[in-house]
């Protein structure tokens, strides 16, 4: 009889342990990087043929229209574009602190409508 019973205890324990998994880790927090290109990208998938999608980063009195965000690292951000002048020019600048102005704007008739170029880290980190 007490062979039966340790029996019954150890099928229950297997039972128990087998029933009772430790909890899943909980899901990695999307990075800042991952979540401004995935917001950009949905922003530009939504426009119609006429419109385009200007973003523009300003700094002090200086204003750049910007045409690709690369984001090299989860903190960092490189974005090229175009100043008042017309000039090259490159923003390099911790992803935490950026701050995009977004606007949906008609093409004028005859124009081909741009889109910003986005391009994500190479590798995972």
């Amino acid at each position: 009889m007490a062979l039966g019973d340790l029996t019954k205890q150890i099928a229950q324990q297997a039972l128990l342990s087998a029933t009772s998994k430790d909890p899943a880790p909980p899901p990695q927090p999307e990075s800042l990087s991952g979540a401004i290109l995935s917001e950009i990208a949905r922003m530009q998938k939504v426009l119609k043929e006429d419109e385009e999608l200007a973003i523009y980063f300003r700094n002090g009195t200086e204003e750049i229209r910007i045409v690709e965000v690369f984001m090299p690292s989860r903190q960092l951000a490189v974005l090229t574009g175009t100043d008042a002048a017309r000039h090259l020019t490159r923003v390099i600048a911790p992803a935490e602190s950026l701050q995009l102005v977004c606007k949906v704007m008609k093409v004028p008739p005859g124009s081909k409508p741009t889109r910003v170029n986005l391009v994500a880290r190479k590798s995972s980190e």
